[in-house]
């Protein structure tokens, strides 16, 4: 894995050189690669070119990046790797309230560390935005690594002036510019389909927030780590799913649609407390209407930027 990292920064570094000397890099990138995204250092990154190179590398070739990551990183990680992995690169759950509050919302949020009760890792847990957000609709990456794959793949949503402006211009044809009700309207899709979704931070991304990523289990590579590897890359939306066992006919339906393995049968369904995470999948799919999602203090807070200054 030492060696594989160093061939990855020693190419972006190649790239980042090549650009600034014969200035065939994109603006957005030349930014980007001075500060880690745009808006100067954050937890882990300190705005170094070293994480202006990596967040280039993941941002230019997103679908190679996580394909690579998917079939030959992630198998090979022990404990310690995946602890490291998993400090600089980690999800939020969000409820689907949460998340259209983050594409709805219409003020300023300056640079705030989340603190261990929202996002309890050590790095890359920053959150900055500007009212009205800036938002774009990306082609899924761990959709794309799965041989068979769930639709549709334009589903990844990148929140931020510096991140949208660099998918635009660097693969315009995977991303388009959405509208805070276009993007309303996505997540909305995505939670009818059952999916999960959750805020993501980066260290290379300036060390924030930078994406709302909307997927199902069968794809998303933070919720195979999770599910296959024992690696909890994903915090607690602060929620947990409460059942009415007086309403349940016990069909199993909710059961295959937890991605986090959460629910089973014994003649009416039953939660595991410590599994489940509060995304509200299981709410969406359950044909009795018999499940809600309940504010839990011990799953921590949640991300709900209508809280936050």
């Amino acid at each position: 894995m030492g060696a594989a990292a160093l061939v990855v920064v020693a190419a972006g570094l190649g790239l980042w050189l090549f650009g600034e000397r014969w200035r065939l890099i994109q603006p957005s990138t030349l930014r980007g690669l001075r500060g880690g995204g745009g808006h100067g250092g954050g937890h882990g990154s300190g705005g170094s070119k070293l994480a202006g190179v990596h967040a280039y590398i993941y941002g230019r070739w997103t679908n190679q990046y996580l394909d690579v990551l998917v079939k030959r990183i992630l198998p090979r990680l022990d404990e310690e790797g995946l602890k490291w992995w998993r400090d600089r690169y980690h999800a939020k759950v969000l409820t689907l309230d949460q998340a259209e509050a983050i594409v709805l919302h219409d003020h300023d949020i300056p640079r705030q560390d989340l603190g261990e009760q929202i996002i309890p890792y050590p790095l890359a847990r920053d959150i900055v935005l500007a009212g009205t957000p800036d938002i774009a609709a990306y082609e899924c990456a761990c959709r794309h690594a799965r041989p068979e794959h769930c639709e549709p793949t334009q589903v990844c949503m990148v929140v931020g002036k510096s991140f949208v402006d660099f998918l635009l211009e660097h693969n315009p044809q995977s991303t388009r510019r959405l509208t805070q009700a276009e993007a309303v309207d996505l997540l909305r899709a995505e939670h009818e389909r059952g999916h999960v979704h959750s805020a993501w931070f980066k260290d290379a991304m300036d060390g924030r927030f930078y994406a709302i990523c909307n997927c199902c289990s069968c794809c998303c590579a933070g919720i195979e780590a999770m599910t296959e590897y024992g690696s909890p890359m994903m915090a607690s939306s602060g929620f947990v799913a409460r059942l009415d066992a007086d309403a349940c006919s016990g069909c199993g339906e909710c059961v295959p649609r937890c991605p986090f393995g959460a629910l089973s049968i014994s003649d009416v369904a039953q939660v595991d407390w410590d599994a489940c995470l509060g995304c509200g999948a299981c709410e969406s799919q359950c044909p009795a209407e018999c499940i809600e999602l309940v504010r839990d203090e011990r799953k921590g807070m949640p991300l709900d930027v209508r809280l936050l200054a």
